[in-house]
């Protein structure tokens, strides 16, 4: 199932960790659209449907746009106003537990992973012994080499049962 995308691109990130993978991938122009489409060039960190709107549809569009809100949690609503149903399409790219998973993937420690049986944020402190997987400092120091980032998002995709109907950052790779 591919994305389709509108004329604009408003990319939301739940987390720092989402934001820090987003502008590798962005950096390194591997995604299906370049940083020049995304609404003011810049990654959106409000999660608010009614902040969104606010500060970034009142704006005058003369075409679609497209939000691809990157984040970790099925149950976080966004629901825009009935003015801007048709002008606007949501689109959930979700990472949960990705970014963790992106980690064990790129370190070649998955069979490991599957054998201890722990949580992958708690197998990324104990055997890893990367206690801060979640801050941009360390996805970017970490998946410095994009192509360790592409690697892990590609082997993630072929490992995970990712629900029918949902998007992983895999989808957004050209």
């Amino acid at each position: 199932m591919k994305i389709t995308l509108g004329r604009y691109v408003a990319c939301i990130c739940e987390g720092a960790a989402e934001q820090a993978v987003i502008e590798l991938l962005l950096d390194g122009e591997k995604l299906i659209f370049p940083r020049t489409r995304l609404l003011d060039e810049e990654i959106i960190r409000t999660r608010s449907a009614r902040q969104f709107e606010e500060r970034y549809l009142r704006k005058g569009f003369d075409g679609k746009i497209t939000v691809l809100r990157i984040l970790d949690s099925r149950r976080e609503s966004f629901t825009l106003s009935k003015a801007y149903a048709g002008k606007v399409d949501v689109v959930n790219v979700i990472t949960a537990p990705e970014i963790e998973m992106l980690i064990i993937f790129s370190e070649g420690r998955y069979e490991e992973y599957r054998k201890s049986g722990l949580k992958p944020s708690d197998f990324c402190k104990s055997a890893l012994q990367h206690h801060n997987v979640k801050s941009s400092a360390f996805v970017k120091s970490h998946f410095c080499d994009i192509n360790r980032l592409i690697a892990a998002i590609q082997t993630y995709r072929s490992k995970s049962n990712i629900r029918k109907g949902e998007y992983s950052l895999a989808d957004l790779l050209k």
